[in-house]
């Protein structure tokens, strides 16, 4: 009976979801009314990771007449919520009449919102329909929900306006109709932006405007950025154009914006243009000597390493030397913009790290590893994820020995630091969500912990790239350095952090299809690898640590089948593992114990050779076979010493004798 209705409920959503009204109308009225309209009111979960009701997701694909039937017809839960896709982001929370406004569908908005649907019904994130209608500038939706009694002054969880999106997605028609309902120009969000921030950031002159002719403030926001510094920074020379005209603009602001303008086109990866860069810089030093009797100078930062100690230059004469010398130019901007942005602002970083990556392309290494370097610790003094800069210090290590260029300890030893923090970080990110994930729905912090985990196995691999790296150097370590490193490892160690599988770095040191990077690494690091095993285990690797399937590192080095072409390094590993306590007794789920998990025959004779019974392995085993109790009867590490166990003695004596044999 059960099963007969799920298949009647899947008709039913899909025969909503692909626009077949006739057969909808066929299955539901062809069921009791009160049976029918149960079915309407249930979430359905489908393949694009949407669970949502028959009506909502008619609604988001614009069939209008499902919609028209389930409406007249039937009695759906108009104000149902459902997790629904658009653009790749997922909408938690959002009724039949928000997917329509946000889908841009106006017949169906017109269908609910007469069926009674509550025009102001937010999603998780607050995000009411005339939101959604905003952000995709369907100015004729936009108008009939505020004529509907939709409140236009609802923010979102960030207190990001309908204003605020339509002046960010540049929708004049949206924005100009706001602000004749009374949208408030100044309204701050959460980050302290304002409409007139998130217009100028993105180079839409023509809502600049109107917002200032409804008295539009310059305000600054958290980061420090009014609406003419976020102009200059993102490249939107028109903006930066109009404002500086503008009365509430001073002529230090005026310089400012300017200078930040030409520095930001001499390192912006998208929009370069060095001549450009060049005319602004210019134009700004010019502006600051224009009245002789109160020239404006620079206030200079002390030099900086990363940017070849670069000391900007003060008047028109000396810019004016460095005109044909790109590279004088790339620092200078360089020295402006963190002049200007201060080295808390987010958006400080991006050209530092695109100008170390054109002298990577340029084989200028070292110029690239300080620029990066100074980047990272920029980002990670900010608190903001170092994931993609951590793995671009290993693609760049990798790329430099491939080629024969010298790599020096502290280079690696300091990445490896960062890579230390930020795994600590993640953790602690792990073990105690951040106050405002705590508020926060299932999903999202579902959604949250899913991302902390991505990043911690995208970090750890990163992490036994560089290990594998520096394992390559260390011969020509001194003994404090080598030191050093060991510490380092023990600390990495100690954190017992594991990718989602539950492999620890060993079992990654150790495992075949452990994954490497294309880009450059692969050329360098390769696994299994021996040294980098042998590092690990020497600084307090868990050799018996279980991943999800209950296989230990020796489970997964027994499996390497290139046993012959690479015998030194399966031989190696399996030694270091045996020789330093790993069990060979241990049973995975399929009940394998590494012996048994063997592929090869080479593999099986090494660890054979390794194979050493303990009384306290037999003791073990036995008390497995023969279910004798042992939980809570002998002390915590005792107990967890014999569920590593259980295989049987047989074994063990079927072992002994083929070792004998040998």
């Amino acid at each position: 009976m059960n099963e007969n209705r799920d298949k009647v409920k899947d008709i039913v959503y899909f025969a909503a979801k692909d626009g077949m009204p006739i057969i909808l109308y066929t299955v539901l009225s062809k069921l009791d009314p009160s049976e029918a309209n149960s079915l309407l009111n249930e979430s359905v979960a489908d393949d694009n990771g949407q669970e949502c009701s028959p009506l909502i997701v008619a609604s988001k694909n614009g069939h209008d007449k499902v919609v028209q039937i389930l409406l007249t017809k039937f009695e759906p839960n108009i104000e149902q919520e459902g997790t629904v896709k658009f653009d790749g982001y997922v909408i938690e929370g959002a009724t039949a009449l928000w997917c329509a406004a946000c889908a841009g569908h106006l017949n169906i908005v017109k269908l609910l919102v007469k069926a009674g649907a509550d025009v102001n019904h937010p999603t998780k994130t607050n995000s009411t329909p005339l939101r959604a209608a905003c952000f995709d500038g369907r100015l004729d939706i936009v108008k009939y929900l505020t004529c509907h009694q939709a409140n236009i002054h609802i923010a979102n969880k960030y207190n990001n306006t309908c204003l605020m999106i339509a002046a960010y997605k540049g929708h004049l028609d949206v924005v100009n109709f706001l602000l004749q309902n009374g949208a408030d120009p100044n309204e701050k969000a959460l980050c302290g932006a304002t409409a007139l921030h998130f217009s100028a950031e993105c180079g839409h002159v023509a809502v600049v405007k109107e917002l200032l002719t409804y008295e539009a403030k310059f305000y600054t926001n958290d980061t420090g950025m009014t609406p003419i510094r976020s102009a200059a920074e993102r490249t939107r020379h028109r903006v930066v154009e109009y404002l500086i005209d503008r009365p509430e603009i001073s002529k230090e602001e005026q310089i400012e914006a300017l200078e930040l303008l030409g520095a930001s086109y001499a390192n912006d990866k998208e929009n370069y243009d060095i001549l450009k860069a060049y005319k602004y810089m210019h134009r700004s030093m010019t502006l600051r000597f224009s009245d002789p009797n109160n020239v404006i100078r620079k206030q200079p930062l002390p030099p900086i390493k990363a940017y070849d100690n670069w000391v900007e230059t003060q008047t028109v004469a000396e810019l004016e030397a460095i005109q044909g010398n790109n590279n004088s130019l790339h620092m200078e901007a360089l020295t402006i913009r963190e002049r200007i942005l201060g080295v808390h602002n987010p958006e400080l970083t991006h050209p530092i790290i695109y100008r170390g990556a054109v002298f990577a392309d340029n084989a200028r290494f070292e110029r690239c590893l300080e620029l990066w370097s100074h980047a990272l610790k920029l980002r990670q003094e900010n608190h903001v994820s170092v994931v993609k800069d951590l793995l671009r210090f290993a693609q760049v290590f990798s790329q430099m020995l491939h080629v024969g260029v010298q790599i020096t300890y502290e280079q690696v030893i300091e990445v490896l630091a960062a890579a230390i923090i930020e795994l600590e970080r993640n953790k602690r990110d792990l073990a105690k969500p951040s106050p405002r994930e705590e508020k926060e729905t299932v999903m999202v912090i579902c959604c949250f912990m899913y991302k902390i985990l991505g990043e911690i196995e995208s970090n750890l691999l990163t992490t036994l790239y560089l290990l594998s790296i520096l394992t390559k150097l260390m011969k020509k370590c001194n003994e404090e350095e080598k030191f050093n490193v060991q510490r380092m490892v023990f600390a990495l160690n100690q954190l017992q952090l594991t990718v989602r599988g539950g492999q620890t770095l060993l079992h990654l040191a150790c495992n075949h299809e452990t994954p490497v990077d294309d880009f450059h690494t692969k050329d360098v690091c390769k696994f299994p690898c021996a040294e980098t095993t042998k590092l690990l285990i020497r600084c307090g690797a868990n050799v018996n640590a279980m991943d999800n399937e209950r296989n230990t590192p020796l489970h997964v080095i027994v499996n390497y089948r290139k046993a012959i072409a690479d015998f030194l390094t399966l031989h190696s590993i399996i030694t270091d593992l045996t020789e330093n306590g790993a069990h060979t007794d241990i049973v995975n789920n399929k009940g394998e114990t590494p012996l048994e998990a063997s592929t090869t025959g080479v593999a099986e004779i090494i660890l054979k050779t390794q194979v050493k019974i303990s009384l306290k392995c037999l003791a073990a085993n036995a008390i497995k076979i023969n279910k004798v109790p042992y939980r809570g009867n002998v002390p915590p590490g005792l107990e967890e010493f014999i569920e590593l166990h259980g295989r049987g003695i047989e074994r063990w004596e079927k072992s002994r004798k083929e070792l004998n044999a040998l």
